[in-house]
């Protein structure tokens, strides 16, 4: 598999997103599927790993920060690597072409409106972050504007100037974030523009995004991992189906197809609601969402009696818990289908099931994200007889 070699423009002042631009990309795959055998590799044979023929410009979201330039002028970027200082990557490699646009008449939408970068430190100005979506498929697109307060002078004309230059840009939404952490978004929004939330195909399904829910960032090996994960499931159609940590559904729905019923648990509100919207929104009958600690509810769930055939999880990096694994366990499920984009914490918690009496079947590396060191990888694990 070749790329073409590129340099990222902004290479004088590294933000650190691409820390393996310089490598080869058929380099970059051995590097990761050697990660992933380290990590891995005492619980068998990791198969391979699944890389893109174009590993640029693949990333369907991105966060831009607000700072103030020389001269007092407005400017955004990412953070240079291990710093606070905002550098400006308005032709990120890693970032899809048309959000790097946005992102510009993003900003120029903000100086014409003479908004100033918020400063943490004397908690003057207006704009922290910006957030932009867009749907790889539908091509449709959604800015997040955030504020440290729900004031917004001339939001209209900012909603106007934005909408002149990017006419795919379906909706505008202010979010409220007065927090003094390092989390972008903050509890809440208001819209002020469109619906709320962009549109876009994945798995031949039709899913709504709202800007706080959690959507993968690569669409198109997004739809090779939920293959790969249902190709290690084997569902027959009879199966009762949980996708813990689900998002917005993207997984459940996907083989929702394939099995008798899904449940999905998620504890970001947003995302649940979007879930279910989206069964709907595909005329899916067997599946449900619900917001929770996905521990909690499986405790819950397993101590009125409810059993599972199949899980599905997928855990932020941390990994998961030993509270939610004693309570996956108690379901006593056949087949658990972990997916991770830590094969370290992955590894520690793959020790605890296979002492729990599941036995690692197959597991195989997906390259989600090009040109950085991060890895995803998927395992399917069986229960022994009990």
């Amino acid at each position: 598999m070749s790329v073409k070699n590129i340099t990222c423009p902004s290479k004088k002042q590294r933000c650190g997103g691409c820390s393996l631009l310089d490598l080869p990309y058929s380099a970059q795959l051995e590097k990761k599927k050697a990660q992933a055998d380290f990590y891995l590799g005492e619980f068998g044979n990791v198969e391979g790993i699944f890389g893109m023929e174009d590993a640029f410009h693949y990333r369907n979201k991105a966060i831009s920060t607000f700072a103030t330039g020389p001269r007092g002028t407005l400017i955004n970027g990412i953070y240079e690597a291990r710093s606070h200082r905002v550098i400006k990557a308005e032709d990120c490699l890693l970032q899809d072409k048309r959000i790097n646009e946005v992102i510009k008449a993003v900003r120029f939408a903000a100086s014409r409106c003479k908004y100033k970068a918020y400063d943490e430190d004397t908690g003057t100005g207006l704009l922290r972050h910006t957030v932009i979506r867009r749907g790889a498929k539908s091509g449709e697109v959604s800015v997040t504007i955030v504020t440290p307060t729900k004031f917004l002078p001339n939001a209209k004309n900012f909603v106007k100037f934005i909408r002149e230059a990017c006419p795919d840009v379906v909706t505008v939404v202010q979010n409220i974030n007065p927090t003094h952490t390092s989390a972008v978004l903050g509890n809440n929004e208001v819209v002020l523009y469109g619906k709320g939330f962009i549109i876009d195909k994945l798995c031949d399904m039709d899913f709504a995004i709202s800007s706080k829910a959690f959507y993968q960032v690569n669409s198109l090996q997004t739809e090779k991992l939920y293959a790969l994960a249902a190709e290690f499931a084997e569902l027959t159609g009879n199966e009762t189906v949980i996708d813990a940590y689900c998002g917005i559904g993207t997984i459940g729905l996907s083989v929702s197809n394939k099995c008798k019923s899904v449940l999905g648990i998620e504890i970001n509100r947003d995302s649940v609601r979007n879930a279910n919207d989206n069964a709907k929104r595909n005329n899916i009958t067997n599946a449900s969402f619900i917001c929770g600690d996905a521990g909690a509810v499986m405790k819950d769930l397993a101590r009125k009696g409810q059993s599972a055939d199949v899980v599905f999880m997928d855990p932020p990096r941390e990994g998961s818990t030993v509270d939610f694994m004693r309570s996956m366990v108690s379901f006593f499920p056949k087949k658990i289908v972990y997916i991770s984009c830590n094969p370290e914490t992955q590894a520690r918690d793959l020790k605890y099931l296979v002492k729990q009496g599941y036995k690692v079947e197959r597991m195989c590396a997906v390259d989600m994200f090009p040109h950085t060191e991060h890895v995803e990888s998927v395992v399917l694990l069986e229960r022994g007889e009990l």
